[in-house]
């Protein structure tokens, strides 16, 4: 079984500390304010605590990863936890992003095709990561 190697982790880690930082960004792409605000209160601050969890979410996986990656590949019950949970928190993302998302509406242009796809990649690459970690702690405890 492949373990990924402690440098791929810190590298990941600091990806997903970057995205959370970034993604402030779709606030503007997306005008999330001009578009939450014809919500009613309700549903704009459920909208609002939603995405804080989520980018806070995506930032402390980001954290962990790059402070702690060793601690994520000992073998333990809880590292085959995280690193599972955080896999399948990326797969979800490329599922959403491929069945959910109405891509009508979304913005037009080389850069955010090129966005997109390093978004994807980055996903996979997440997923892919995080699932073979999950794997060689699985099977650490399995012997």
């Amino acid at each position: 079984m492949l373990t990924p190697p402690v440098w791929l982790l810190q590298c990941l880690g600091i990806a997903q500390i970057v995205l959370a930082v970034v993604s402030v960004a779709i606030l503007r792409v997306l005008r999330w304010g001009e578009e939450t605000r014809k919500l009613n209160p309700l549903t704009r601050q459920v909208f609002w605590t939603y995405a804080g969890y989520i980018c806070v979410s995506n930032l402390c996986f980001g954290l962990l990863t790059a402070i702690l990656p060793g601690a994520l590949l000992e073998g333990t019950s809880l590292a085959a936890a995280v690193t599972g949970f955080i896999a399948l928190w990326w797969a979800a993302r490329i599922v959403i992003q491929f069945t959910y998302f109405d891509r009508s509406q979304a913005p037009e242009g080389r850069i955010y095709v090129a966005a997109e796809v390093a978004l994807v990649v980055l996903f996979l690459v997440l997923t892919l990561t995080y699932g073979l970690a999950a794997l060689a702690n699985l099977r650490a405890i399995v012997g």
